[in-house]
């Protein structure tokens, strides 16, 4: 039995890991802000985990086997929690993303090495307190982020680089929701002129994978994604086989998109990960079912949201 601490993760694949935490036997500690309730069978610890004395206080003298931060998303946040558990764990899984690839323009997956964590340049002055400033440098914080785990010791450190997830009735983006509204109406799809393929995972999968990379030895950055990239046609395909719709599309040279309509490749190379024995699925597995938990009897009716 291992204690875990996650932090954050109440919602989306955060809550499926929890339970599959519990599942296994592990004794389970949640820290969060307290704007959500805890799920049943765990330890509820609250602090705002950019206050480092507040942390502190929190977490106490409890120790982890593992610590699985789900909202990690700047170079400040991860220098606090770095100081707060060295020592106190022996595993720091980091959930990441795709999004560190975002200045690698590959017409092939890129694999992990693309982005080597060590030669990323941090930058704890700046912004990162602003709302606005984050989420415009979302990327570049998790880049910065995984810097910071990696430049420094006190614990073994992964970061899951996570691919766009989809599935779940619990889906909170509106981004399947968002194209099921326009086919409805009969509305074009604004997609990028020259129009890549990304790659993808399922809400369990990552939910498992992430339950995987928890139990593992291995240390840094690591890929999670599903077989198969799929481009925007190939989504509003499947959806167009639920709601009965067709997409229509409109490519747009300068300004803004649909989601999931990316002028650059976002696929990435799991060999990493399949090498070390996870098993990922393929895209063409899941999707029609991804589709149908989102959007549910709806069939894409409900308004759409960016």
């Amino acid at each position: 039995m291992r204690d875990v601490l996650v932090i954050g993760g109440n919602r989306y694949f955060g809550k499926r890991l929890i339970s599959r935490l519990l599942n296994s036997g592990d004794r389970v500690t949640v820290l969060n802000r307290g704007s959500s309730a805890p799920p049943a069978g765990v330890t509820a610890l609250r602090a705002d985990r950019d206050d480092e004395h507040a942390l502190r206080t929190a977490v106490g003298p409890r120790a982890f086997d593992v610590v699985i931060d789900q909202v990690c998303y700047t170079p400040r946040q991860a220098d606090v929690a770095r100081r707060v558990f060295a020592g106190r764990t022996g595993r720091y899984v980091m959930t990441s993303t795709v999004e560190v690839y975002e200045y690698e323009d590959s017409a092939a997956p890129v694999g992990e090495a693309a982005v080597d964590p060590l030669s990323v340049p941090v930058d704890l002055t700046a912004r990162w307190d602003d709302a606005d400033f984050r989420d415009g440098h979302y990327g570049e914080g998790k880049r910065q982020a995984e810097a910071v785990f990696a430049a420094g010791d006190g614990f073994d450190w992964v970061s899951v680089r996570t691919a766009h997830v989809l599935g779940g009735a619990d889906d909170f983006t509106g981004r399947l929701e968002h194209y099921a509204s326009l086919m409805r109406a009969g509305r074009p799809v604004a997609v990028s002129a020259r129009n890549q393929p990304a790659t993808y995972i399922h809400v369990e999968e990552i939910a498992d994978f992430l339950l995987w990379a928890a139990g593992q030895d291995f240390t840094g950055p690591v890929n999670a994604n599903s077989h198969g990239p799929l481009t925007t046609a190939g989504i509003c395909a499947a959806i167009g086989r639920l709601t009965g719709a067709e997409a229509q599309f409109t490519t747009v040279e300068v300004g803004e998109t649909s989601p999931f309509s990316f002028a650059r490749s976002y696929a990435m190379d799991n060999a990493r990960a399949t090498a070390l024995g996870f098993a990922f699925g393929h895209t063409s597995d899941w999707l029609g079912r991804a589709v149908a938990e989102t959007l549910g009897a709806r069939g894409g009716d409900g308004e759409a949201r960016r």
